[in-house]
């Protein structure tokens, strides 16, 4: 294992938990493993493939992303290729006779691809020893991703010749998923490895804007050193709206969506991947297939439609390991959008349901003051040993909290004088004493609570009902139109059991202490060595290669690649071959011209 791991990789020990989990999977056992973006997992099969006699399939759910990887194979040295619908017929004929032949060790499928005559009739004839499935999340109804084609996944494999190691694997799964991925896929003894979605390099924040763009240009402007990013967005109005702000301020920044033609959108990706655009403005169709390890910063422009989607798409920031920024730019209206989405998006009674259930969690992660990175692992199901991070938005916050409880005893109060049978708009009126007609027709003017809190405005009111109900002083039901109800803690707050302390909300960038919480060191981004001109050649020297390969900048090598070949300077194969990431066949493909840069600045 680690001879593999050192000659095709470049690095010489495993990460926490890959060890255990190629142990299991090359000793023919099935498994189930979530680990977090950039966490190692695509290892976890990769290294059990070279190890087996026969072919390992790999079902991947983007053609962008099967096609960066099995081009990072190939630059490591490893036989592997992919069958999709961007290949014409005859070099679909050609791979499948190169397939047929033992020509490679790994073969990236669609799930799609499972249906095809072509597909199935050359699944018989091969020696399949391993089926890998990524994003495996996508099996259950109950994940942010639902796939109708992976539920074929398990029949498929009971046609083949003879079963072989499955793996599945995905970055994000709540406990209804874990369940579902092992029941639907039909994994046998598996061994299930979770390795903890916390990552320590990341910076979540939670900021509820007036204006959402002039704060989103500020902190672009303050921060110019870390502006290779993704600010996602709903809707492609938004999306293209926003590139025109960004590009008309100076902000080098290009859109992608689903509405623009696939070579608009290839062109975009390869454009970001090459370093020639920094910042891509984006919906979530610029999602699974983004690889890019450097980039310093994900900014959510409107809420997403689920905690599991923001994990997801946030994740895309510091795959490198280096301290990055996750902000989400949270306003009420983005749920209205996001509900609008949900119902346009599937006619499923329950799968709706599902759906609004998971946005409302997400909800809830906007208005606590809760450590951030404790909220998620509690809807991810971890077990929580530390209430406090002391890195994320929430635990670096210096702001005072206030008492709120009188005027929260009002929310509640209000709630229950109207029966518990309306939502918070109503709510609000009735408490800020609205003559509007609807209040007026249900005499919710009788109520004693009218009218106790016409000296707040909306915001201040819907603010605080929304912190009550994240953090579980007020219930709200997860439907199209939710309505507010009281629950055990409701009462100990209407009692005075309960005080309710609440942070001003994140309209501006507040005081914020050291981000020293974390028990490793968080790495910043940006060359801090002593070679800083070798260090930029080589930065010149891979975007040489990337252009002459037709590859993302990635696949020659990271940045800390650089900054090791910058910093230790080798001139010889074996000191090359000590640098992590440097495996035998990088060293072939460039490592002399590697050295000619190097010799040059020395």
């Amino acid at each position: 294992m680690e001879t593999l791991l050192k000659r095709y990789f470049g690095y010489e020990t495993f990460r926490e938990g890959q060890a255990s989990i190629i142990e299991q999977v090359i000793g023919g056992r099935d498994a189930l493993i979530i680990m977090p973006t950039g966490g190692g997992k695509s290892l976890c099969y990769q290294i059990p493939a070279l190890q087996k006699e026969g072919m390992t399939i790999v079902i991947s759910p983007l053609i962008a992303l099967m096609k960066d990887q099995v081009e990072n194979l190939i630059q490591n040295g490893i036989a592997a290729t992919f069958l999709n619908s961007t290949l014409s017929q005859s070099a679909l004929n050609e791979r499948i006779y190169e397939l047929e032949n033992g020509r490679y060790k790994l073969l990236y499928a669609a799930p799609e691809a499972l249906s095809t005559p072509y597909f199935n009739r050359l699944c018989q004839k091969l020696t399949i020893d391993m089926i890998a499935v990524d994003e495996a999340h996508c099996i259950s109804q109950w994940g942010h991703d639902f796939r109708p084609s992976y539920r074929a996944i398990s029949g498929w494999i009971e046609t083949l010749p003879k079963r072989p190691v499955v793996v599945a694997l995905t970055a994000t799964a709540t406990k209804a998923v874990r369940e579902d991925i092992l029941l639907l896929l039909k994994l046998q003894d598996p061994y299930v490895h979770i390795n903890g979605i916390k990552r320590e390099n990341l910076f979540y924040d939670v900021v509820k804007p007036v204006h959402k763009y002039n704060y989103l240009k500020n902190w672009l402007a303050k921060s110019p050193e870390t502006h290779t990013g993704i600010v996602y967005a709903a809707t492609r109005k938004t999306v293209e709206s926003l590139t025109d702000k960004l590009r008309k301020d100076g902000f080098n920044a290009l859109a992608y969506h689903a509405g623009m033609s696939a070579e608009a959108r290839n062109q975009t990706q390869d454009d970001f991947m090459q370093d020639k655009v920094s910042i891509v403005v984006a919906t979530n169709a610029f999602g699974m297939g983004i690889d890019k390890p450097d980039v310093r910063f994900v900014i959510h422009y409107n809420m997403p439609k689920n905690m599991e989607a923001y994990y997801q798409e946030a994740g895309r920031a510091g795959r490198d390991g280096l301290e990055s920024t996750c902000l989400l730019l949270y306003d009420a209206s983005d749920i209205v959008k996001q509900k609008l989405l949900i119902h346009q998006s599937t006619s499923d009674t329950e799968r709706h349901q599902i759906m609004l259930e998971n946005l409302q969690a997400l909800v809830r992660y906007c208005h606590t003051s809760a450590c951030l990175n404790a909220e998620m692992m509690r809807y991810f199901g971890e077990t929580v040993t530390e209430e406090t991070c002391g890195y994320c938005g929430n635990c670096t916050d210096l702001t005072a909290a206030v008492d709120y409880t009188v005027e929260a005893q009002k929310i509640l109060s209000c709630v229950y004088r109207v029966g518990q049978r309306f939502g918070l708009n109503v709510v609000i009126d009735v408490l800020r004493g609205s003559k509007s007609q609807r209040i007026m027709d249900w005499h919710l003017d009788e109520v004693s609570t009218y009218g106790i809190m016409q000296d707040r405005s909306v915001a201040e009111i819907k603010e605080l009902a929304m912190f009550c109900i994240a953090e579980g002083y007020l219930t709200m039901t997860a439907d199209t139109y939710p309505i507010l109800k009281l629950n055990a803690m409701s009462q100990r707050v209407l009692k005075g059991k309960q005080r309710v302390l609440m942070k001003p909300s994140k309209q501006f960038e507040r005081a914020k202490i050291e981000k020293t919480g974390s028990k490793k060191t968080r790495k910043k981004s940006g060359y801090e060595g002593d070679s800083p001109v070798l260090y930029e050649a080589l930065i010149a020297l891979r975007k040489t290669l990337a252009e002459e390969k037709g590859v993302p900048l990635y696949i020659i090598c990271s940045n800390a690649v650089l900054e090791a070949l910058a910093d230790e300077q080798p001139l010889t194969k074996d000191d090359f071959l000590t640098i992590k990431g440097i495996g035998e066949k990088k060293f072939e493909t460039y490592g002399e011209r590697m050295i000619d840069v190097i010799k040059a600045h020395q």
